[in-house]
């Protein structure tokens, strides 16, 4: 018999729909780690990803049913409904973004500085940039004052790893509106990343550096 750690998310989830508790248990294990960090990139809000993930985790007790296999792996599933109520959490509690300048004017900084960004973005890899270098605290700064649309695909693509069509499935939109959004997100991150300036002894972050990697 298979052990049930074992099981994919999936195979779990038909047993705890089923009443078996410990799949359950095995299955938020498995899955709770990867929505509270989506729903904490998305808010910037430890209170906000706690609740997210009892939220998320609520639907699934109360109505496993909605999940259909035929359209995608539960994990997207999961980050579909996170993303709701994340958004739901943003639009009620306007305290999530931690910027101490006015927003107004910075988001008129961003939009100045993203038309000369478009002209510099070259090859590289944003990914691995935001795991090696010092200034991932104000990269992270940078992604949390994007407009939602935009945060969630560099969420999704990029701190997430989803494909394009992953991401495009969890919000339900189509494979190029991913791309397009994510190259406007990559304009906009260098642009902040600009209005806040490189720190004591650092050289900054180029825009060759925030270049987002394409995938399938």
């Amino acid at each position: 018999m298979t052990a049930k750690g074992n099981l994919s998310p999936e195979e779990l989830l038909s047993r705890a729909a089923a009443g078996d508790e410990e799949a359950f248990a095995l299955l938020y294990r498995q899955l709770q780690g990867g929505v509270y960090r989506f729903a904490l990139q998305m808010s910037g809000n430890q209170n906000i990803a706690e609740e997210v993930v009892q939220e998320v985790f609520m639907v699934l007790i109360r109505d496993s049913k909605r999940f259909d296999p035929a359209r995608g792996a539960l994990q997207s599933f999961l980050y579909g409904v996170a993303r709701n109520h994340v958004l739901r959490c943003i639009e009620r509690d306007t305290r999530y973004v931690p910027v101490g300048d006015d927003q107004a004017s910075m988001e008129e900084r961003l939009r100045r500085g993203a038309s000369a960004v478009h002209r510099e973005v070259a090859a590289g890899d944003f990914s691995d940039e935001l795991v090696r270098r010092e200034t991932v605290g104000r990269v992270r700064q940078a992604v949390l004052a994007l407009p939602a649309y935009y945060r969630e695909v560099v969420v999704l693509c990029e701190l997430q790893g989803m494909s394009y069509e992953e991401a495009a499935r969890v919000i339900g939109c189509a494979i190029g509106t991913v791309r397009s959004r994510l190259h406007r997100a990559r304009e906009l991150l260098q642009a902040k990343l600009r209005v806040l300036g490189p720190q004591s002894g650092e050289k900054g972050v180029s825009a060759q550096q925030l270049e987002v990697r394409g995938r399938a």
